[in-house]
């Protein structure tokens, strides 16, 4: 994919991330995922029912790629089962951490797919999957 269409992809996630609202709701499960060394602290909500995603939306402070990686991550993963949201979260930190991965299940994620030349990025770019495998699995173990 070329450059500039990443990053006009990066920046229309930033700017107009999908499902960015707080969701004090107890049909949410919440959780919280920061980068300690910058500002990036979001929260997280999903909403699970029968073992599959119905929803999913964030609030919180961070920089453009943890913004747009959330915004991505999670029109990728609404109608997901928690397995296959497992699967697709396992596939992103393969391809951000030059390991082998299918690029055909990334959809617009595929814009990291060279965020390991900027080490200080991978964070960023990973901060949401964290926070929503974190979640799914406190969902799997109750």
């Amino acid at each position: 994919m070329d450059k500039e269409i990443k990053r006009e992809i990066i920046m229309e996630h930033y700017s107009h991330p999908k499902n960015r609202l707080r969701k004090d709701n107890p049909d949410y499960l919440k959780v919280n995922t920061n980068n300690a060394s910058c500002i990036d602290n979001l929260d997280i909500y999903l909403k699970i029912k029968n073992n599959l995603i119905e929803d999913i939306v964030f609030d919180g402070e961070a920089c453009a790629i943890s913004i747009a990686s959330t915004s991505i991550a999670i029109t990728n993963l609404i109608g997901k089962t928690v397995d296959e949201a497992l699967k697709y979260i396992e596939n992103f930190n393969s391809m951000v951490n030059e390991k082998e991965y299918d690029k055909n299940i990334l959809n617009e994620a595929i814009v990291f797919d060279d965020i390991y030349k900027q080490s200080n990025r991978q964070n960023c770019a990973l901060l949401p999957y964290k926070g929503i495998k974190k979640a799914l699995l406190d969902y799997l173990n109750k």
